[in-house]
């Protein structure tokens, strides 16, 4: 038993500390917004006016959920933390966009063990930034401080964002047809999936994050923060395009380029897609021989160059890629659609089923191009 006054700040948590986070960011964040955003910062809840939802004639919401994953344990051991933001939107907005809708505004949760407020804020900026790129707007957060939990220098970071279609509009595996091509869009790298695999490859082989790396020109720890590529207003746009009817869109995470495919294909149909239309980054060659990591691992984990598919009609493929170049996205024809009826080659596995989804299957075969 002890008469020294116990406190709030005694105990860990730092209100004032957490009060002059918000104000670093409030700059950032009010660069995030949309006109129909209401209010400002650092009310109870974000407001967004859905007025103009009332021209639609069925209008339907989608929502998504994230977070960066281990990824955040690498901008920690390098002190950088205003690039985490980009993982975070890309996981969550891009979602949304998969199914045609657009994202309109999105939230954000950072835990830490200790609230040091120019961090705080510089994670923010990112997501801010990342938010701006999206067209989205940043309409709120939270901030806890977790003493105990997390240690001073720990943190962990999740989102959600709300989006709209029209129903008629919304893309889904029905819009798939035989005949279809897969067009193909860059990562930008990692992105932010599979960071528990990658991590251990450098840690066993003992790299760390300052080794200098010939074959990405720069550090190695540069090159696993590069910030996830921003979709959502490209593909958007893309959708948007006059003579170019998206059929579906597959955003390439966790589980990689088969499985997600596979889940927006339709019973009675398989895409088959050749490795040999595109060169595998540097990034994902150097994980594999580092790690001695198995490539049907390597795939079913990591995005492997490719961050995004959309599927539309072969004759409409000329088209989508020209305005992908406007866009300054690069893509390419990587595949097709084929019933299922079609032989498979017996040198590649078959996907399907993938993440609870029981529909189409999926074929990469062929090998990358060097």
């Amino acid at each position: 038993m002890t008469d020294e006054a116990l406190t709030y700040a005694s105990a860990g948590v730092d209100v004032e500390a957490g009060d002059r986070a918000v104000e670093l960011m409030k700059a950032s964040v009010k660069r995030a917004q949309r006109p129909e955003v209401l209010g400002d910062l650092g009310g109870f809840a974000g407001m967004f006016d859905a007025s103009a939802m009332r021209d639609m004639r069925r209008p339907v919401l989608a929502t998504s959920t994230d977070g960066v994953g281990t990824k955040v344990a690498i901008a920690q051991a390098m002190d950088v933390h205003d690039t985490i933001g980009f993982d975070l939107v890309g996981m969550v907005v891009d979602d949304i966009v998969v199914c045609g809708a657009e994202p309109l505004f999105m939230t954000d949760y950072i835990a830490c063990g200790k609230v040091v407020p120019e961090r705080i804020a510089a994670i923010v900026s990112g997501i801010a930034a990342a938010c701006e790129k999206a067209g989205v707007a940043l309409v709120g957060g939270e901030t806890a401080e977790h003493p105990g939990l997390l240690g001073v220098d720990e943190y962990d970071c999740a989102g959600a964002a709300t989006g709209v279609v029209e129903y008629d509009d919304v893309l889904s595996p029905e819009r798939v047809r035989a005949g279809d091509v897969v067009l193909a869009l860059a990562s930008s790298g990692l992105h932010s999936n599979g960071y528990s695999l990658v991590r251990a490859v450098f840690s066993r082989a003992g790299w760390g994050y300052d080794r200098h790396v010939d074959e990405f020109g720069r550090t190695l720890g540069e090159e696993l923060l590069t910030p996830t590529r921003i979709y959502a207003k490209d593909l958007l746009a893309l959708i948007r395009t006059e003579g170019v009817d998206v059929h579906a869109l597959s955003h390439v995470t966790g589980g990689g380029l088969a499985a997600n495919l596979a889940r927006v294909l339709p019973a009675g149909v398989r895409a088959e897609v050749d490795r040999g239309t595109w060169t595998r980054p540097a990034v994902f060659d150097v994980v594999q021989e580092v790690g001695n990591v198995p490539t049907a691992d390597l795939e079913r984990t990591l995005n492997l160059g490719v961050g995004f598919v959309a599927v539309l009609p072969e004759e409409q493929a000329d088209a989508a890629l020209a305005r992908c170049a406007e866009l300054d996205l690069p893509a390419w024809v990587a595949g097709r659609i084929v019933d299922d009826e079609t032989p498979t080659r017996p040198d590649a596995e078959v996907v399907q089923g993938a993440k609870g989804v029981d529909g189409g299957a999926v074929q990469v075969v062929g090998t990358h191009r060097r």
